[in-house]
C-alpha cells in the first residue's frame, strides 16, 4: 500500500487504454518513448496515469500503435483533453494540497459512492456550521478569510450531489448524531440536514445504533468509489492524522466492501434510521 497522490480518474482511464493498444501492438517501452522523444519512464508515468499525454505525443502513439478506429481516437483525444481541465476547486489550489484535490477528483468522478462515519458527519453532507467549528479546530492558527475560504470548498463539494447525482449509501454510528458539534443549535440543523438530504434510492443514509453493540467499523471510517466504466478500479479511502490513503488492489477493495454489507446489515433500515435521527434532534432541544 502507498500513500502517494492518486491518479485522477480521467488520466487512469487514458493511461490504461494506452497500455493495452501498446501491447496489442507489440511495441515495447523504449520504442513508445523513442517514438515520443521521452524517457522509458514517461510512458510508464503515462499509462498510470501519473503523466498527462500532450495531443501531439497522443497522435505519434497512434501512429506507432496502428490505431485506425476513429471514433476511438476522438474519445481518447477528448479524455486527453479533459484530464488537464481545470475543475471546480482550481481557484483554491493554493489553500489545498495536491493530495486532496485529488481525492476531489476521485470523489466527483465516481458514480456510486458508500461511505462509513463513526464519529462525525461526512464533509458532503456538513452544513456551513459545522464544518466551519470543525475547521477552526484544525486550523486553530489560521485568520479568518482562510478560514471561510476552506468552509466555501467543503460546501462547494456538496454541488456534485445536485449536479452528477452518483448513487450515495451512507452509514453513520449513532455517535455521529450523539455528539453536539457546535452545541445544540448547530448540531440540531446539521441533523435536519441529513433528513432533507436523504432521499432513497439514490441518496440513503442509515444509522448503526448503540443497541448494536459491537460492529465492523469499530476500527475507523472509509469511503468506496465506484466508477461507471469497467476499465476503472474501485478504490477505498482511508483518512488518517497525516492525510489520505487510497487502496485499488482488489484484494484490500474486496474486503472493505465485505466490510460495508456488514455494517449495513448492523444499520436500521432507511425509515427507521430517520426517526432515530429526529429523535436525537428532540433530544438536543432537552439539553
Amino acid at each position: 500500500m502507498s500513500n502517494r497522490p492518486r491518479p485522477t480518474v480521467r488520466r487512469r482511464k487514458l493511461g490504461g487504454e494506452l497500455r493495452r493498444l501498446r501491447e496489442a501492438a507489440g511495441v515495447s517501452l523504449e520504442q513508445a518513448a523513442e517514438r515520443i522523444g521521452g524517457e522509458k519512464s514517461k510512458i510508464s508515468r503515462q499509462e498510470t496515469g501519473r503523466q498527462g499525454v500532450r495531443k501531439l505525443e497522443l497522435e505519434a502513439l497512434f501512429e506507432l500503435y496502428s490505431v485506425t478506429d476513429e471514433r476511438l481516437k476522438t474519445a481518447l483525444t477528448t479524455l486527453s483533453r479533459e484530464s488537464r481541465r481545470k475543475n471546480w476547486w482550481a481557484p483554491y489550489s493554493d489553500l489545498v494540497g495536491e493530495e486532496f484535490q485529488e481525492h476531489l477528483s476521485v470523489e466527483s468522478e465516481a458514480a456510486r459512492i458508500q461511505l462509513f462515519q463513526p464519529l462525525l458527519v461526512p464533509g458532503i453532507f456538513q452544513t456551513r456550521e459545522y464544518a466551519e467549528v470543525l475547521i477552526r479546530e484544525a486550523e486553530q492558527d489560521t485568520d479568518n478569510e482562510r478560514i471561510e475560504s476552506l468552509v466555501t470548498i467543503r460546501t462547494e463539494r456538496q454541488k456534485l450531489l445536485h449536479e452528477k447525482k452518483p448513487q450515495v449509501l451512507c452509514l453513520l454510528d449513532e455517535a455521529v448524531l450523539r455528539r453536539a458539534i457546535g452545541g445544540p443549535e448547530i448540531m440540531e440543523k446539521q441533523l435536519q440536514r441529513l433528513l432533507d438530504v436523504s432521499n432513497p434510492p439514490w441518496l440513503t443514509i442509515q444509522v448503526i445504533p448503540f443497541g448494536q453493540g459491537w460492529h465492523a467499523g469499530l476500527d475507523g471510517g472509509f469511503s468506496i468509489y465506484t466508477y461507471p466504466d469497467p476499465m476503472d478500479l474501485d478504490a477505498v479511502n482511508l483518512a488518517y492524522l497525516d492525510g489520505l490513503l487510497y487502496l485499488e488492489e482488489d484484494e484490500p477493495v474486496e474486503r472493505y466492501k465485505l466490510a460495508f454489507d456488514q455494517l449495513r446489515g448492523s444499520a436500521l433500515p432507511s425509515k427507521q434510521s430517520m426517526e432515530l435521527i429526529t429523535r436525537a434532534m428532540r433530544d438536543l432541544k432537552k439539553t
